[in-house]
Protein backbone atom coordinates (compact mmCIF):
# COMPACT_ATOMS: atom_id res chain seq x y z
CA UNK A 1 0.00 0.00 0.00
CA UNK A 2 1.01 3.51 -0.74
CA UNK A 3 -0.36 6.53 0.87
CA UNK A 4 0.04 10.41 0.29
CA UNK A 5 -1.00 13.25 2.42
CA UNK A 6 0.00 16.38 2.94
CA UNK A 7 -3.21 17.72 4.60
CA UNK A 8 -3.81 18.46 8.45
CA UNK A 9 -7.61 17.22 7.52
CA UNK A 10 -6.35 13.84 5.69
CA UNK A 11 -3.93 13.15 8.79
CA UNK A 12 -6.37 14.06 11.47
CA UNK A 13 -8.34 10.90 10.16
CA UNK A 14 -5.91 8.64 9.38
CA UNK A 15 -4.33 9.35 12.86
CA UNK A 16 -7.96 8.28 14.56
CA UNK A 17 -10.52 6.89 12.47
CA UNK A 18 -8.10 4.38 10.30
CA UNK A 19 -4.97 3.93 12.39
CA UNK A 20 -4.48 0.73 12.29
CA UNK A 21 -5.48 0.59 9.03
CA UNK A 22 -3.05 2.64 7.61
CA UNK A 23 -0.17 2.08 10.18
CA UNK A 24 -0.76 -1.72 10.35
CA UNK A 25 1.87 -4.13 8.54
CA UNK A 26 3.99 -1.34 7.34
CA UNK A 27 7.47 -1.91 6.06
CA UNK A 28 8.34 1.79 4.69
CA UNK A 29 7.31 4.87 6.14
CA UNK A 30 8.79 8.08 3.93
CA UNK A 31 8.50 11.46 5.58
CA UNK A 32 9.42 14.71 3.11
CA UNK A 33 10.44 18.01 4.92
CA UNK A 34 10.32 21.02 2.94
CA UNK A 35 13.45 23.17 4.03
CA UNK A 36 11.76 26.39 3.65
CA UNK A 37 8.71 25.38 4.94
CA UNK A 38 7.57 28.31 7.41
CA UNK A 39 5.52 26.20 9.60
CA UNK A 40 8.89 23.57 10.29
CA UNK A 41 7.30 23.04 13.82
CA UNK A 42 3.94 22.00 13.17
CA UNK A 43 5.78 19.76 10.31
CA UNK A 44 7.70 17.79 13.16
CA UNK A 45 4.67 17.86 15.69
CA UNK A 46 2.54 16.07 12.89
CA UNK A 47 5.66 13.98 12.14
CA UNK A 48 5.72 13.06 15.90
CA UNK A 49 2.36 11.90 16.24
CA UNK A 50 2.61 9.80 12.83
CA UNK A 51 5.28 8.11 14.19
CA UNK A 52 3.95 7.80 17.60
CA UNK A 53 1.03 5.62 15.66
CA UNK A 54 3.69 4.04 13.46
CA UNK A 55 5.42 1.97 16.51
CA UNK A 56 2.22 1.42 18.14
CA UNK A 57 1.21 -0.79 14.68
CA UNK A 58 4.50 -1.45 12.99
CA UNK A 59 7.87 -1.16 15.36
CA UNK A 60 9.46 -2.89 12.85
CA UNK A 61 9.12 -0.91 9.83
CA UNK A 62 11.54 1.70 8.25
CA UNK A 63 11.39 5.34 8.48
CA UNK A 64 13.08 7.44 5.90
CA UNK A 65 13.70 11.61 6.39
CA UNK A 66 14.05 13.18 3.11
CA UNK A 67 14.73 17.21 3.77
CA UNK A 68 13.85 18.86 0.52
CA UNK A 69 14.78 21.56 -1.44
CA UNK A 70 18.64 21.79 0.05
CA UNK A 71 19.25 24.06 -3.47
CA UNK A 72 17.53 26.76 -1.90
CA UNK A 73 19.76 26.95 0.70
CA UNK A 74 23.12 28.75 0.40
CA UNK A 75 25.66 26.56 -0.01
CA UNK A 76 27.75 28.02 2.84
CA UNK A 77 24.92 27.23 5.39
CA UNK A 78 23.72 23.93 3.52
CA UNK A 79 25.54 21.33 5.57
CA UNK A 80 24.96 22.81 8.85
CA UNK A 81 21.26 23.49 8.33
CA UNK A 82 20.87 19.67 7.30
CA UNK A 83 22.56 18.98 10.33
CA UNK A 84 20.52 20.83 12.24
CA UNK A 85 17.34 19.67 10.87
CA UNK A 86 18.32 16.06 11.06
CA UNK A 87 18.95 16.12 14.34
CA UNK A 88 15.63 17.89 15.20
CA UNK A 89 13.69 15.87 13.61
CA UNK A 90 15.44 12.37 14.72
CA UNK A 91 15.02 14.00 18.52
CA UNK A 92 10.84 13.40 17.91
CA UNK A 93 11.23 10.23 15.60
CA UNK A 94 11.08 8.45 19.50
CA UNK A 95 10.98 4.65 18.87
CA UNK A 96 12.47 4.79 15.56
CA UNK A 97 15.38 7.30 16.95
CA UNK A 98 18.15 5.07 16.27
CA UNK A 99 17.47 3.79 12.79
CA UNK A 100 15.72 6.72 11.26
CA UNK A 101 17.95 7.69 7.63
CA UNK A 102 17.82 10.97 6.74
CA UNK A 103 18.71 12.17 2.99
CA UNK A 104 19.17 15.88 1.70
CA UNK A 105 17.78 15.97 -1.67
CA UNK A 106 16.62 18.43 -5.07
CA UNK A 107 15.32 18.00 -8.20
CA UNK A 108 18.58 19.71 -9.49
CA UNK A 109 21.35 16.95 -8.56
CA UNK A 110 21.36 13.18 -8.50
CA UNK A 111 20.09 13.16 -4.74
CA UNK A 112 16.83 12.09 -5.07
CA UNK A 113 17.77 8.71 -7.27
CA UNK A 114 19.79 8.53 -4.51
CA UNK A 115 17.88 8.69 -1.79
CA UNK A 116 15.21 6.19 -3.60
CA UNK A 117 18.03 3.69 -4.53
CA UNK A 118 18.04 2.99 -0.94
CA UNK A 119 14.83 3.00 0.04
CA UNK A 120 14.27 0.62 -2.90
CA UNK A 121 17.40 -1.86 -2.21
CA UNK A 122 16.06 -2.01 2.04
CA UNK A 123 12.25 -2.90 0.02
CA UNK A 124 14.41 -5.86 -1.68
CA UNK A 125 13.75 -8.87 0.59
CA UNK A 126 16.46 -10.83 -1.97
CA UNK A 127 18.83 -8.31 -2.54
CA UNK A 128 21.88 -10.29 -1.13
CA UNK A 129 21.04 -13.11 -3.38
CA UNK A 130 20.78 -10.68 -6.66
CA UNK A 131 24.10 -9.17 -5.50
CA UNK A 132 25.72 -12.68 -5.01
CA UNK A 133 24.73 -13.65 -8.59
CA UNK A 134 26.15 -10.18 -10.39
CA UNK A 135 29.38 -11.07 -8.55
CA UNK A 136 29.85 -14.46 -9.74
CA UNK A 137 28.23 -13.20 -13.55
CA UNK A 138 31.21 -10.03 -12.83
CA UNK A 139 34.22 -12.88 -12.53
CA UNK A 140 32.71 -15.11 -15.34
CA UNK A 141 32.71 -12.03 -18.01
CA UNK A 142 35.55 -10.02 -16.71
CA UNK A 143 33.53 -6.91 -15.81
CA UNK A 144 34.68 -3.79 -14.03
CA UNK A 145 31.29 -3.18 -12.64
CA UNK A 146 27.69 -4.45 -13.11
CA UNK A 147 24.99 -1.93 -12.34
CA UNK A 148 21.27 -3.23 -12.01
CA UNK A 149 18.62 -1.18 -12.82
CA UNK A 150 14.72 -1.13 -12.55
CA UNK A 151 13.30 -0.46 -16.04
CA UNK A 152 10.46 2.12 -15.71
CA UNK A 153 12.00 4.42 -13.11
CA UNK A 154 16.08 3.85 -13.78
CA UNK A 155 16.84 3.72 -10.13
CA UNK A 156 19.69 1.32 -9.44
CA UNK A 157 18.65 -2.28 -7.87
CA UNK A 158 21.97 -3.69 -6.82
CA UNK A 159 25.75 -3.43 -8.55
CA UNK A 160 28.89 -5.13 -7.91
CA UNK A 161 32.60 -3.44 -8.65
CA UNK A 162 35.70 -5.20 -9.04
CA UNK A 163 39.59 -4.56 -9.87
CA UNK A 164 39.87 -1.17 -11.59
CA UNK A 165 36.22 0.13 -11.31
CA UNK A 166 37.01 0.33 -7.26
CA UNK A 167 39.22 3.61 -7.76
CA UNK A 168 36.37 5.31 -9.75
CA UNK A 169 36.34 8.80 -8.36
CA UNK A 170 32.78 9.49 -9.43
CA UNK A 171 31.02 8.13 -6.55
CA UNK A 172 27.31 9.16 -7.90
CA UNK A 173 28.11 7.60 -11.00
CA UNK A 174 25.09 5.38 -10.23
CA UNK A 175 22.75 8.69 -9.98
CA UNK A 176 24.48 10.08 -12.74
CA UNK A 177 23.42 7.23 -14.67
CA UNK A 178 19.93 7.08 -13.86
CA UNK A 179 18.73 10.61 -14.28
CA UNK A 180 20.80 10.17 -17.89
CA UNK A 181 18.36 6.98 -18.19
CA UNK A 182 15.51 8.40 -17.13
CA UNK A 183 15.71 11.12 -19.34
CA UNK A 184 16.56 9.44 -22.59
CA UNK A 185 13.36 7.40 -22.00
CA UNK A 186 11.21 10.99 -21.46
CA UNK A 187 12.85 11.77 -25.11
CA UNK A 188 11.69 8.61 -26.81
CA UNK A 189 8.71 9.06 -25.25
CA UNK A 190 8.47 12.36 -26.62
CA UNK A 191 9.55 11.68 -29.90
CA UNK A 192 7.70 8.42 -30.53
CA UNK A 193 4.24 9.24 -28.48
CA UNK A 194 4.03 6.19 -26.52
CA UNK A 195 4.16 6.67 -22.84
CA UNK A 196 7.02 7.48 -20.85
CA UNK A 197 6.55 4.04 -19.00
CA UNK A 198 6.47 2.09 -22.29
CA UNK A 199 9.56 3.84 -23.87
CA UNK A 200 12.62 1.27 -23.59
CA UNK A 201 15.21 0.58 -25.62
CA UNK A 202 17.00 -2.80 -26.53
CA UNK A 203 20.72 -2.21 -26.12
CA UNK A 204 23.01 0.97 -25.43
CA UNK A 205 26.72 0.32 -26.70
CA UNK A 206 29.79 2.71 -25.98
CA UNK A 207 33.21 1.89 -27.18
CA UNK A 208 36.46 3.61 -26.49
CA UNK A 209 40.02 2.51 -26.38
CA UNK A 210 39.86 2.40 -22.45
CA UNK A 211 36.55 0.81 -22.08
CA UNK A 212 33.75 -0.95 -23.37
CA UNK A 213 30.08 -0.18 -21.85
CA UNK A 214 26.66 -1.19 -22.26
CA UNK A 215 23.48 -1.54 -21.03
CA UNK A 216 21.06 -4.23 -21.96
CA UNK A 217 17.39 -5.68 -20.92
CA UNK A 218 17.88 -8.29 -18.16
CA UNK A 219 14.33 -9.13 -16.86
CA UNK A 220 11.38 -7.98 -17.62
CA UNK A 221 11.73 -5.37 -15.18
CA UNK A 222 15.34 -4.75 -15.22
CA UNK A 223 18.76 -3.24 -17.44
CA UNK A 224 21.91 -4.64 -16.77
CA UNK A 225 24.79 -1.88 -17.20
CA UNK A 226 28.32 -3.33 -17.84
CA UNK A 227 31.51 -2.10 -18.14
CA UNK A 228 34.84 -4.22 -19.28
CA UNK A 229 37.98 -4.02 -20.48
CA UNK A 230 38.41 -2.49 -24.01
CA UNK A 231 38.49 -5.88 -25.95
CA UNK A 232 35.67 -7.10 -28.87
CA UNK A 233 36.44 -10.71 -27.62
CA UNK A 234 35.38 -10.23 -24.07
CA UNK A 235 32.67 -7.82 -25.49
CA UNK A 236 30.94 -10.38 -27.56
CA UNK A 237 31.42 -13.00 -24.69
CA UNK A 238 29.76 -10.65 -22.28
CA UNK A 239 26.89 -10.30 -24.18
CA UNK A 240 26.62 -14.25 -24.68
CA UNK A 241 26.92 -15.30 -20.85
CA UNK A 242 24.53 -12.03 -19.84
CA UNK A 243 21.94 -13.62 -22.42
CA UNK A 244 22.46 -17.04 -21.12
CA UNK A 245 21.81 -15.96 -17.38
CA UNK A 246 18.79 -13.85 -17.87
CA UNK A 247 16.44 -17.28 -16.60
CA UNK A 248 17.94 -16.90 -13.28
CA UNK A 249 17.84 -13.55 -12.20
CA UNK A 250 13.95 -14.07 -13.82
CA UNK A 251 13.59 -16.45 -11.18
CA UNK A 252 14.71 -13.88 -8.62
CA UNK A 253 12.57 -11.20 -10.30
CA UNK A 254 10.33 -9.94 -7.51
CA UNK A 255 8.40 -7.60 -9.60
CA UNK A 256 7.63 -10.42 -11.97
CA UNK A 257 5.58 -12.40 -9.43
CA UNK A 258 2.36 -12.47 -8.99
CA UNK A 259 1.90 -9.34 -6.43
CA UNK A 260 2.02 -5.41 -6.44
CA UNK A 261 5.25 -4.51 -8.79
CA UNK A 262 7.95 -2.23 -7.46
CA UNK A 263 7.68 0.09 -9.89
CA UNK A 264 3.90 1.18 -9.44
CA UNK A 265 4.94 2.05 -6.42
CA UNK A 266 7.56 4.28 -7.18
CA UNK A 267 7.54 5.06 -10.84
CA UNK A 268 7.55 8.85 -11.13
CA UNK A 269 8.78 9.49 -7.36
CA UNK A 270 11.62 11.32 -8.27
CA UNK A 271 10.27 13.49 -10.83
CA UNK A 272 7.16 14.21 -8.96
CA UNK A 273 8.03 14.99 -5.34
CA UNK A 274 8.37 18.13 -5.95
CA UNK A 275 5.34 18.93 -7.24
CA UNK A 276 3.20 18.52 -3.55
CA UNK A 277 2.66 20.98 -1.40
CA UNK A 278 5.58 22.64 0.88
CA UNK A 279 4.48 21.54 4.18
CA UNK A 280 5.52 17.84 5.84
CA UNK A 281 4.39 14.81 3.68
CA UNK A 282 5.20 11.11 3.79
CA UNK A 283 4.75 7.81 2.31
CA UNK A 284 3.42 4.87 3.94
CA UNK A 285 4.42 1.44 2.16
CA UNK A 286 3.33 -1.74 3.37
Amino acid sequence: MLTDYSQDGFVESYLTQSRNHIFGSVAVLIFVFDIESREFQADVVSYSNIIRALHECSPTAKVFCLIHKMDLVQARLREAMYIERSNYIRDASEGFSDTVEFFPTSIWDQSLYKAWTKIIYFLIPNAGTIEALLSQLADIIDARELVLYERTTCLTVAHVTRGDGEDNPFHDRFERISSILKTHKQSMAKHTNIPAGSANFAEMQIKTGRFMFFITRLTENTNLAVAIPPSEQIFNAARVNIFQVRPRFAELDIASKPRPPIQQAFAGSADTIDSHSSKGKEKVMG
